[in-house]
C-alpha cells in the first residue's frame, strides 16, 4: 500500500515537475529571507554580545521579556500600539467595501476607470512624501491652519499635540490605502451575474436591497479573510510612518512597539532586549490571528482563513 502511494506520488511529480521548478525560486527565497532570520530570535533569550556571537552569549531565559513587561514604558507603548491598530482597523476596514460597492454601481466604463485611477493613485505615493505633505498642510502656517487662524484667531498645533496623532495617522492611512484595498472587492463584484440584479429589479427590490442580498453575500468570504489577516496583524503597525510623524511633543501617543524596538535596538545597541520586544509583539499577533480566525469561522458558517 505504501509503495503504491509512493509510486503515484512520483508519477504526479514527474507529470507536473515543471510547475515545481517554477515554484522553487519563491520557496527558496522564502526559506532564506523569512525562515532563515528566525534563527536570530534566539538572542531574545540571551545576554547577547556581538563579540561572543549568538551561540557564545550567555543564556538568560525570559529575563529580557520580564524586563520589558516590568518596564514603566510597557503599558504606554503597548496601549499606544493596540489603540492605533484597533481604531485603524475598525475605521479603515469598511471604507474599501463601501468604495467597491459604489464603484460597482457606475455603468460607464470610462468614468469608472477614471475614478478608480483617482482612488488608487495615493497608494503609490512614498510614505516619506505623505508625511512631508502632512507636515506642510498641517503646519502652523499651512493652508488648513490659515483657515483655523481666520476662524478662531490662532492655529492648531496638529503635529505637536499628542491627542491629534492617532486621528492624523489613521485618516492619512485611509486616504492612501482605501482605494487600493478596494480592488479585491471590485474584482469579486465583477463576477456577480447581472441576471440576479435584473431579476431583483423585476421583483421590485431597491438599490439597498440588491446590495444587501446580492452584492454583500458575494464578497462576504473575501471580507472574512481580509478581516482575519488585518486583525492578525493588528500589532504590526508600519514603523516608517509612525517614526517620521514623531515629534518630541507627541511621544505620549506616537511611541509604539516598532519605534521603541528601533530606538532600543539600533540606536541604543541593546539587541537582545529589542529582539525580545519584537518577539513579544509577534506572539501577540499569532494569538490574535488564531483567535479572530476561530471567532469568524463560528460566525461565518465555518468559512475562515484555515
Amino acid at each position: 500500500m505504501v509503495s503504491k502511494h509512493k509510486s503515484s506520488l512520483l508519477d504526479y511529480l514527474k507529470k507536473y515537475y515543471f510547475l515545481y521548478i517554477l515554484l522553487a525560486p519563491a520557496v527558496i527565497l522564502t526559506l532564506i529571507f523569512k525562515y532563515g532570520p528566525m534563527y536570530g530570535a534566539i538572542i531574545a533569550f540571551k545576554d547577547f554580545s556581538p563579540i561572543k556571537g549568538i551561540m557564545g552569549s550567555e543564556w538568560v531565559g525570559l529575563y529580557n521579556f520580564e524586563k520589558f513587561l516590568s518596564s514603566p514604558n510597557f503599558e504606554v507603548i503597548f496601549m499606544n500600539t493596540l489603540k492605533l491598530s484597533f481604531f485603524g482597523l475598525i475605521l479603515s476596514f469598511p471604507i474599501p467595501i463601501l468604495l467597491a460597492l459604489m464603484l460597482n454601481q457606475i455603468r460607464r466604463a470610462g468614468v469608472k476607470k477614471n475614478i478608480q485611477l483617482f482612488l488608487y493613485a495615493p497608494n503609490f505615493i512614498s510614505v516619506v512624501v505623505v508625511v512631508g505633505m502632512l507636515f506642510i498642510f498641517l503646519s502652523p502656517t499651512g493652508p488648513i491652519n490659515q483657515f483655523f487662524t481666520w476662524l478662531t484667531g490662532e492655529p492648531i498645533m496638529f503635529m505637536s499635540r499628542p491627542e491629534y496623532f492617532r486621528s492624523i495617522y489613521i485618516l492619512s492611512d485611509i486616504w492612501t490605502g482605501a482605494g487600493w484595498a478596494s480592488i479585491i472587492y471590485v474584482a469579486a463584484l465583477a463576477n456577480v451575474d447581472p441576471e440576479l440584479h435584473n431579476a431583483a429589479n423585476l421583483d421590485g427590490a431597491n438599490l439597498l436591497q440588491r446590495i444587501r442580498h446580492i452584492d454583500l453575500p458575494t464578497i462576504r468570504p473575501i471580507m472574512a479573510i481580509v478581516f482575519i489577516l488585518a486583525a492578525g496583524g493588528i500589532m504590526s503597525i508600519g514603523f516608517e510612518k509612525a517614526y517620521l510623524m514623531q515629534t518630541a511633543m507627541n511621544l505620549p501617543t506616537s511611541e509604539i512597539i516598532p519605534t521603541y524596538v528601533y530606538k532600543i535596538g539600533l540606536q541604543s545597541g541593546d539587541y537582545a532586549y529589542s529582539a525580545a520586544v519584537g518577539l513579544f509583539n509577534s506572539i501577540i499577533n499569532i494569538v490574535l490571528l488564531v483567535t479572530v480566525n476561530f471567532t469568524v469561522k463560528k460566525l461565518n458558517e465555518g468559512e475562515g482563513l484555515y
